[in-house]
């Protein structure tokens, strides 16, 4: 039988953001969205090179094993990780077995609950200790002219882990002229405030480190002028989306 490959962009041995504690984070190739800020535009295609197997990977990140501490473990990232579903179910069981933290950061957009995507998921939910979820923006119209997708999936996905007990980070990222408006901030926190086992809420500032790459691929950069997010507007959005009340995990304690 033909073994399941992963096409993989690269590796951060030594991750410290993508989850809990010391993580070896695995960047997948291949994504659906085109988000005008996205740094990362030479994950977008899935590129049938540099295929490696689930034990290929394991073999590689268990070695760092010892840097993990009792938090840590892998991440895989993307790109969209969910492309390469069938590669994250054969990673994440086999990390499972030999009893490594499991951690997805996902965008969300390939989630949909039609067959054979809906079944796939909820078995790699059972392998899945944390989900990292990016939610682009809160009202559809808007997500889909900053990404190219509507979010209504999206949401659902949020809805679904909410439901099913699965732990999860939110992260949005604050982009001026974009995601930067009180009344979709508000509407987001709102939102956030529905869901069951939120143990986190990030605010990611919007950086320029991807324009080089832009350059590099010869392709336009979205947000030319566009600078990244003051002080002020970064504490003004973790104040509507309630930031600080996650921090004490099961204790919510929500300002007015």
């Amino acid at each position: 039988m033909e073994m399941i490959k992963g096409y993989i962009n690269s590796v951060e041995t030594f991750g410290s953001v993508d989850g809990p504690g010391i993580r070896y984070i695995v960047f997948l190739q291949g994504c659906g969205m085109r988000c005008q800020y996205c740094h990362n535009p030479n994950t977008w295609n899935i590129t049938k090179s540099n295929g490696k197997t689930a034990d290929d990977v394991l073999k590689d990140a268990i070695q760092y094993r010892p840097y993990w501490g009792d938090k840590g473990g892998i991440t895989a990232s993307g790109g969209e990780a969910l492309l390469q579903i069938d590669f994250l179910i054969d990673l994440f069981q086999k990390a499972k077995a030999l009893g490594v933290n499991t951690t997805l950061d996902t965008c969300g957009q390939p989630y949909t609950t039609k067959e054979p995507f809906y079944s796939k998921f909820k078995q790699l939910m059972e392998v899945t200790d944390l989900v990292i979820l990016d939610i682009k923006h809160i009202d559809t119209v808007k997500h889909k002219a900053l990404t190219g997708w509507g979010n209504e999936n999206i949401l659902d996905l949020a809805r679904y882990l909410s439901d099913h007990g699965k732990p999860m980070w939110i992260r949005h990222v604050l982009v001026p002229e974009r995601t930067d408006y009180d009344e979709d901030l508000t509407r987001l926190g709102e939102f956030i405030r529905t869901l069951n086992h939120v143990d986190k809420v990030e605010i990611l500032p919007y950086h320029v480190l991807g324009v080089l790459k832009y350059k590099e691929l010869n392709l336009p950069y979205p947000l030319e002028g566009i600078n990244p997010p003051t002080k002020d507007r970064i504490e003004n959005a973790e104040r509507l989306l309630h930031t600080e009340a996650y921090k004490g995990y099961l204790t919510r304690k929500f300002s007015a």
